[in-house]
């Protein structure tokens, strides 16, 4: 049986995401900074009939609390197949770069790329004792900066502090891709699309089950999968 482990997974894409995987007989690592609204989320899946399910306790935020993550993961298992950073938040109002407060930029940053970068280090070597080993990072078409220098939608510029996390996201889906090339790692960014979830007050413009499969697409790859890429159903412009 295959081993993943999902950041944010408490609850909206991240939930649904596990729920997928397990269903596709993966064993899934819950990952949630809060014990409580982890242990809800196993529950809820656990009523649906899925056991092959256990809550992980990250918050991608404290390296201490990654590193305890890790160790407690060490004493469960040997090997880790799949890795999805999925936390993430929006940022709230005034993200626009002229205005937006410095303090806003940082925490979003914080857990949207620091955040992914230090779980990625901390669990590195797990994975590189899988036989496929496969990272998703989970981005957003707003990280495209070819989206962003063609369009003339004023609603883009709303999100300009989560829009930029997400291009530093995709920078390291790239330069880690590459440096691991050698390693049989998958590494891709993948965006769910506009999915209705806690991020954006559910005003997305479908479901979590529809914004979930291209991410578990990624994370199912085999051997002769793509690597350093940008993807939702087709190949996304960076």
């Amino acid at each position: 049986m295959k081993i993943a482990l999902i950041t944010g997974a408490n609850k909206g894409i991240g939930f649904e995401t596990a729920k997928q995987l397990a269903q596709l007989g993966y064993f899934v690592y819950v990952g949630s900074r809060d014990k409580t609204r982890g242990l809800e989320a196993i529950s809820k899946l656990k009523d649906t009939g899925i056991s092959n399910v256990e809550l992980i306790e990250i918050d991608v935020t404290d390296i201490n609390s990654i590193k305890q993550a890790k160790q407690e993961l060490e004493t469960k298992i040997e090997v880790l197949d799949v890795l999805v950073n999925n936390a993430a938040i929006g940022g709230g109002s005034d993200q626009g770069f002229s205005t937006g407060k410095m303090e806003n930029l940082r925490n979003v940053f914080e857990t949207n790329f620091f955040g992914a970068v230090q779980t990625t280090q901390q669990f590195i070597p797990l994975l590189q004792k899988s036989k496929g080993p496969v990272i998703v990072n989970v981005s957003s078409e707003l990280g495209s900066l070819t989206v962003h220098s063609s369009t003339l939608n004023p609603n883009y510029a709303i999100y300009d502090t989560y829009s930029s996390s997400k291009t530093a996201l995709n920078a390291f889906t790239v330069m880690l891709a590459n440096e691991l090339r050698d390693a049989n790692f998958k590494i891709n960014s993948v965006s769910p699309g506009y999915t209705a979830t806690d991020l954006n007050q559910h005003r997305g413009t479908q479901t979590v089950e529809q914004g979930a499969k291209f991410i578990v697409k990624y994370a199912t790859l085999g051997i002769d999968g793509p690597t350093g890429g940008f993807f939702r159903e087709e190949e996304i412009p960076w």
